[in-house]
This record gives C-alpha cells, sequence and structure tokens, in this order.
C-alpha cells in the first residue's frame, strides 16, 4: 500500500521560506501526476499545486509567483519550495497522486507562519 511522508514544515516569520518533501517507498511518483495540498484549521482540504508525469505544473492563484512544485521520481519524491510565506499559507500539508479515489493521506507536515 502506498504511503505517503510528508516533511519539511515548521515555523518561519512572514516573507520566509521553506521547502517541504514527500516520499515514498515504492516505485509510485513517475507512473502519477502529483499534487500538494494544504488544510488549515477547521477549514477544508484544498489543492496548492500540481505537477505532471511530463513536468507541467498548475498552482492555485494564490501561491503563483511564491511556490514551486517539482519532482525527482529517480528518489520518488516530490518537493515544494515555498517563498515568500504569508500568513495564510498556515495550513498541514499534504501530497497525493492526481487519482479519484485519492490514496490513503499521509500525516502531513504543518506550516505556520507567524511573527
Amino acid at each position: 500500500q502506498v504511503q505517503f511522508v510528508e516533511s519539511g514544515g515548521g515555523l518561519v516569520q512572514p516573507g520566509g521560506s521553506l521547502r517541504l518533501s514527500c516520499t515514498t517507498s515504492s516505485n509510485f511518483f513517475s507512473r502519477y501526476n502529483m499534487g500538494w495540498y494544504r488544510q488549515g484549521l477547521g477549514e477544508k482540504r484544498e489543492w496548492v499545486a500540481f505537477i505532471g508525469t511530463g513536468g507541467s505544473t498548475t498552482y492555485k492563484d494564490s501561491v503563483k509567483g511564491r511556490f514551486t512544485i517539482s519532482r525527482d521520481n529517480a528518489k520518488n519524491t516530490i518537493y515544494l519550495q515555498m517563498n515568500s510565506l504569508k500568513p495564510e499559507d498556515t495550513a498541514v500539508y499534504y501530497c497525493n497522486a492526481i487519482w479519484n479515489p485519492p490514496f490513503p493521506w499521509g500525516r502531513g507536515t504543518q506550516v505556520t507562519v507567524s511573527s
């Protein structure tokens, strides 16, 4: 069974940067379009960024120009580089394949943007 492990979150001041990673033990990422999602406290989970198997990317409007999604299939890892972070980016961040139904969600990684 696929298990996603997200890491790289933390507490950062507004304007700061973080790099999130998501990995799985199986030879998985090369076969699926992948995405980063986030869920704020008391909010629904929302998509943030997608990356296709060929490397094409799509971003939620509110993160365009600040976030960059990338993938390293050889390492079974996808990344989310987050720059110019804002308090409204505070959430638990998850990765998953672009698939319906989604694969089991990992535990996510907490990102807190606060001064």
